[in-house]
């Protein structure tokens, strides 16, 4: 006969983890970065929720039950940041937007700069940064589902939901009037249909998970040295592609056809970490705490980075003495808290050796 407790207490972890991980996504994705250089987002926080944190999971659970790794999770990020920038805040190719058309070129009316730095910041800190840590936190439910197909539905819906909630929310207050063409909305949901399809059916068949066992035997540094890394891969990426002030206005680098030298350093730069992170996350030298390190130089890198602009192109005096407070507390916060997350890994990995040592099941 069935244990209906054994059977609940897996569902009520994977509960768990699915609100951790709705929390999660918006909080790294947009508290600890935009939260910093406009307090306004302090308030607005709750509306982020719908998009930031359903959206995620909703990317975690497809590629999940796809049988994909973090390549499927790379591409289905691309489609979530095409839907919120897209068609949730039409700054793709709005004029007004983040002032998103001064970035840097506007190719057939699309806001290219800014497309480049958001896919590359919302892969990392709204989708795989989120998805690590909450697999840090219930490790054993790091290859299984966290919904049933009622609650994938649910979500799926809520993520929709979402993405409506910001398109008439925020854009008729910061450019009134605006609607992104109609042939450039449909074009965008056939190129992520067609995104989707290729990341649950082709990227999982070339890159499955790999086996516990697998690995490449490349060598690793030192978990305090991938850290590092992770700090300056965040900020150079930033650095080149983010203009100055704030509201940030202009190009980053240069003027005219200079602007594709730093795009093109950024795309590169971005493209030889993933490919670098990827072969360590596949060597058996790579541990949890290689992970942490990693997730935590990357969040303390983009903290710290809208901290030093918001100082050295300052707007006003509220914004100036949030960054000076809320930015430090945030990296200190999050440095702590992943320690505490060390440590709890640590115990962990302890208690397991301890158990095959002793011939515990």
């Amino acid at each position: 006969m069935d244990d209906p407790a054994g059977a609940t207490k897996p569902r009520r972890r994977g509960g768990k983890a699915a609100w951790t991980l709705i929390v999660l996504a918006p909080i790294c994705g947009e508290l600890m970065f935009s939260a910093v250089g406009m307090p306004i987002m302090w308030i607005v926080f709750p509306f982020l929720v719908p998009m930031y944190g359903a959206g995620v999971l909703l990317v975690r659970e497809l590629t999940v039950r796809a049988g994909g790794a973090w390549p499927t999770l790379v591409v289905l990020g691309l489609v979530y940041e095409l839907a919120e920038d897209g068609f949730g805040l039409q700054a793709l190719t709005s004029p007004v937007m983040y002032n998103a058309a001064e970035w840097g070129p506007r190719v057939l009316g699309f806001n290219l700069t800014y497309w480049e730095s958001q896919v590359g910041y919302h892969i990392v800190f709204s989708v795989l940064i989120p998805v690590l840590l909450t697999d840090l936190l219930f490790p054993e439910l790091r290859r299984e589902p966290y919904l049933r197909r009622r609650g994938l539905v649910g979500i799926g819906a809520t993520t929709v939901v979402g993405v409506a909630l910001l398109r008439v929310t925020f854009p008729p207050s910061v450019d009134p009037g605006y609607q992104a063409p109609l042939p450039f909305l449909a074009g965008l949901l056939v190129v992520m249909l067609g995104l989707s399809w290729f990341a649950l059916r082709v990227v999982p068949r070339r890159f499955p998970v790999p086996p516990p066992a697998a690995g490449s035997g490349a060598s690793v540094p030192r978990p305090p040295v991938v850290g590092l890394v992770a700090v300056a891969a965040t900020l150079v990426f930033l650095g080149l592609l983010m203009p100055r002030g704030n509201p940030p206005s202009g190009p980053a680098f240069g003027e005219g056809d200079v602007v594709y030298l730093p795009m093109a350093a950024a795309a590169l730069l971005a493209i030889g970490m993933l490919l670098l992170f990827g072969r360590w996350s596949g060597s058996p030298a790579m541990t949890d705490q290689h992970t942490i390190w990693a997730a935590g130089g990357a969040l303390v890198g983009h903290t710290l980075f809208m901290v030093v602009m918001v100082l050295l192109y300052p707007v006003d005096t509220l914004t100036t003495t949030v960054a000076l407070t809320t930015g430090p507390a945030l990296i200190l916060a999050t440095v702590l808290l992943l320690a505490l997350l060390a440590r709890r890994v640590a115990a962990r990995r302890g208690r397991a050796e301890r158990s095959v040592v002793v011939g515990e099941p």
